[in-house]
């Protein structure tokens, strides 16, 4: 069951809100509309499996277990092994699932063997509870968190609007938030900025993502086949960087506007990645709650920037690497990843060359500095699409022999469609500026934290509005397509 697919906007979603509320009315005790969740959040996951269903629920039993021995023998060296147990035992069923017959098949060409483990269907979801549980873990063994209540612990992992492809959200964000849930809120506003942020997501991904499949898949496709004209590689790389964008925010604001619906405030995920201005600015934007993971988690304890500059420069390769990886089990990403990492300490280095006073500010480069990351970017998100290395140099290859005459293949209605969203994307207020006020979130530094610009309200108008948007969007999911995200 998916955001966009009918079942979950007009049968699901719809008695999910009207049960939770029910309850949060009749009750002042949270203990009900929180259980309601949790069953609403397995009959969400379940509707895909319920074999992986109780494997999920399994895990989630054991680490909040782990959790609590961790906490009543947190002066002992045990506490420390009991955390590793955890996160081995994670990290082991994500490493079965996701990259075992990647690795057998490497091993295969090397060593000429013809070793097979058959078919591994990856479970919904996989990637991304590994992560909050290890954080989870983590956080617990260092006495930065704790959870004494297993019912608050299932639903930090379930709850259904960030289980499938994230914010990746920490348990100690939310978890106060879950155990007093449908108490002392403003329901009905609650309702209003949730219902704006859904929509506002929604349409995101059913009218400006799901169009510009079209040209991408036709670009990544005749890559794939062995050759491909200069210019719609091109137009192809430059739609799919802009599908990314819209597929992936607008579920992410999906996700936080349904939180909002129950009186739960997710993290943002995206801040105008488009309009960085290098490439360490790009990660401060894009994917934020992955990219939070990845230096918390895994950077700062490689060292971080504390070590020596080479160090430094090999810890960002490694950490992107894996979060290359992380995505998926291919070269693609592995190269993707080691890509990024490159950029990133090329971009410390540069920015060590600088004078003290320009090292800070995020305006150095201007417009050459955004125009260079955009496209450093988007020559990444070759990679990150494409079927193989070899469809990715296909790809490279004809977007280097790109020459005025050869736009002429391009269809003038596709090139302005593809470039009209890029605009958007690079001009327009995002959706955190535009909903304002009403749903603050932690911008990146020096960012605006809201606009004026068709700022939204609380009145009428913008309840229309609001009304037939979700009606357009409702309409256009007849042609429905999964999320991008879906896949890692």
């Amino acid at each position: 069951m998916v955001f966009s697919s009918h079942l979950f906007l007009l049968v699901f979603l719809p008695l999910t809100l009207l049960g939770f509320h029910a309850l949060a009315q009749a009750t002042r005790a949270p203990v009900w509309p929180r259980r309601f969740l949790i069953l609403a959040s397995l009959v969400f996951y379940g509707a895909w499996s319920w074999v992986y269903l109780l494997m999920l629920v399994a895990t989630i039993v054991a680490t909040f277990a782990l959790g609590r021995l961790i906490v009543k023998r947190a002066a002992r060296p045990v506490a420390r092994r009991l955390m590793w147990l955890g996160i081995v035992g994670n990290l082991g069923l994500l490493g079965y699932f996701k990259y075992a017959n990647f690795f057998l098949d490497n091993l295969n060409a090397v060593l000429a063997t013809h070793w097979s483990l058959g078919a591994i269907v990856l479970p919904l979801a996989i990637s991304f509870h590994t992560f909050q549980q290890i954080s989870f873990l983590v956080n617990v063994r260092e006495g930065r968190d704790a959870e004494t209540s297993l019912e608050t612990y299932l639903l930090f992992v379930l709850f259904f609007p960030q289980l499938i492809a994230g914010p990746i959200v920490r348990h100690d964000e939310v978890a106060p938030q879950l155990a007093t849930l449908g108490r002392g809120r403003d329901r009905a506003l609650d309702l209003a900025v949730g219902s704006a942020l859904f929509s506002a997501g929604l349409a995101k991904k059913t009218l400006l993502a799901d169009p510009l499949a079209t040209y991408a898949n036709a670009a990544f496709n005749a890559a794939q086949a062995g050759a491909v004209d200069p210019a719609i590689a091109w137009l192809g790389a430059l739609a799919y960087t802009l599908q990314l964008y819209f597929d992936f925010s607008g579920y992410s604001e999906m996700a936080v506007g349904l939180g909002r619906m129950f009186g739960v405030k997710l993290p943002i995920n995206f801040w105008s990645p488009y309009r960085a201005l290098n490439i360490a600015d790009f990660w401060r934007r894009w994917h934020i709650t992955l990219s939070r993971f990845l230096r918390d988690y895994l950077y700062i304890r490689l060292g971080g920037n504390r070590t020596a500059p080479l160090r430094t420069y090999l810890n960002l390769l490694l950490t992107m690497a894996l979060g290359g990886l992380w995505h998926g089990a291919a070269w693609t990403f592995v190269v993707w990843g080691v890509y990024h990492g490159a950029l990133l300490a090329v971009h410390r280095w540069y920015r060590g060359l600088l004078p003290t006073p320009w090292k800070d500010s995020q305006r150095f480069g201007g417009s050459l500095g955004l125009a260079l990351t955009f496209l450093l970017v988007m020559l990444g998100w070759v990679l990150f699409r494409a079927a193989d290395l070899q469809a990715a140099w296909v790809m490279y290859t004809a977007m280097a022999k790109l020459a005025p005459a050869a736009l002429g293949a391009l269809d003038p209605w596709a090139a302005l469609h593809v470039g009209s969203l890029l605009a958007v994307a690079l001009l327009l207020p995002n959706t955190w500026q535009w909903i304002g006020g009403f749903h603050p979130v932690a911008t990146p530094a020096g960012q605006p934290p809201r606009t004026r610009l068709w700022a939204w309200s609380l009145d009428w108008r913008w309840a229309m509005g609001i009304a037939a948007l979700g009606a357009w969007t409702v309409l256009a999911a007849h042609r429905y397509t999964e999320f991008l995200y879906f896949q890692f």
